[in-house]
């Protein structure tokens, strides 16, 4: 018996991940199939690192819950050396809740806890490749603007695309 599904009609219930969420969201971003092994891996010492001592930096991770299971989460940070700028480093919604808001409530949670710590603008790495349309969809949707793009960036013909949104 696999993992439950939660109701539609029920929003998630938002909280700050705990080091027992990680193993969940760890499944998360494999399950979504878009995550290479090596980004699983490099989430896996994110996570870590991040209860570890991350938090004392400024690193905000938060769990979406339904009905007691794990959907989701999102991970952002202050970007350093800047002058109020952040960058949201994860998002990912179980496969089988994706396109249901789950993910737009991660990310208008996220905007709304840069917002309140003064942040005026959020940024998003992003692939270009084609598994990711999905995910730049997602962000234009929501008012990011049209990516800069550095060429090759991944590897030959993986371009990274860094969204961004200006926050009022």
């Amino acid at each position: 018996m696999g993992p439950r599904k939660p109701s539609q009609q029920e929003a998630p219930a938002l909280r700050p991940s705990q080091p027992a969420d990680s193993p969940a969201l760890l499944a998360i971003a494999e399950g979504t199939g878009v995550f290479k092994p090596i980004e699983i891996q490099a989430l896996q010492e994110v996570l870590s690192d991040y209860h570890a001592h991350e938090r004392a930096n400024g690193h905000r991770c938060a769990t979406a819950w339904c009905e007691g299971t794990p959907i989701g989460f999102v991970y952002w940070a202050p970007a350093p050396m800047t002058d109020r700028t952040w960058h949201l480093y994860w998002i990912a919604v179980r496969r089988d809740l994706q396109s249901r808001g789950s993910g737009a409530r991660l990310l208008a949670f996220c905007e709304a806890e840069v917002l309140a710590a003064g942040g005026r603008l959020l940024l998003i790495d992003t692939s270009s490749l084609s598994s990711y349309a999905p995910t730049r969809r997602f962000y234009a949707k929501h008012g990011y603007e049209p990516p800069a793009v550095i060429r090759d960036f991944y590897a030959d013909g993986d371009d990274l695309l860094v969204f961004r949104k200006r926050l009022r």
